[in-house]
C-alpha cells in the first residue's frame, strides 16, 4: 500500500532541507541551474554527494551527460535565487554575481558553501534520477545557510568550530 501524496510531503515537510542552486554545463557550452532540496552527503571517503533531479527538471536533459556539477548551498536572504531557479523559464547567469569553480561550474555569490563534483553514478528512481558525484572541491563561506521548512524558508546559526 502506498501513502498519500499529500501525507507524504507534509511528512517530508518536517524535516529541514537545504536549498541549493546546481548547475551543469551542457556539451554545447551553455550553462544550466535548478533549486534542488533533494541534495544530501553519501560518504567521507570518497566524499560523496547525492541530488535528485525529476525527468521533467529542466536540468534534467544537460545532467544525464554531465561529467561535472555545482553546488550552491543558498545562503540567508537568497530566497529570490531559489525562487528564480525554480521557474522553469530561468534563463541565463549574466545578472547574477557569480564565479566559476575550478571544474567551470557556475558558483552563487553569498552562498553558505561551494561545491563541485565528478559525476560517479546514476540511479533510475521512481520519476526521479538520483545522481552521485564525488566532491573536487568544496568551500564554506561562512554565510548562514537558508533551508526550507514545513513550506517555508529559514535560516539556521552554523554552530562554532
Amino acid at each position: 500500500m502506498s501513502v498519500a501524496a499529500a501525507a507524504f510531503r507534509r511528512a517530508l515537510g518536517a524535516a529541514p532541507s537545504p536549498v541549493t542552486v546546481v548547475t551543469v554545463v551542457d556539451p554545447h557550452g551553455a550553462d544550466h541551474g535548478m533549486t534542488v532540496s533533494a541534495f544530501t552527503s553519501v560518504s567521507l571517503r570518497p566524499p560523496l554527494v547525492l541530488v535528485c533531479i525529476g525527468e521533467a527538471a529542466t536540468i534534467a536533459a544537460p545532467m544525464r551527460h554531465a561529467a561535472h556539477f555545482g553546488v550552491s548551498v543558498l545562503g540567508e536572504g537568497q530566497e529570490a535565487l531559489s525562487l528564480l531557479f525554480a521557474d522553469r523559464n530561468a534563463r541565463g547567469f549574466d545578472a547574477i554575481p557569480h564565479r566559476r569553480g575550478p571544474d567551470g561550474s557556475i558558483l552563487l555569490d553569498g552562498a553558505a558553501a561551494h561545491l563541485e563534483c565528478r559525476v560517479v553514478a546514476r540511479h533510475p528512481a521512481g520519476d526521479h534520477t538520483a545522481i552521485v558525484g564525488e566532491v573536487t572541491y568544496a568551500r564554506a563561506t561562512g554565510e548562514r545557510p537558508l533551508v526550507h521548512l514545513q513550506g517555508r524558508y529559514t535560516a539556521v546559526t552554523p554552530l562554532p568550530d
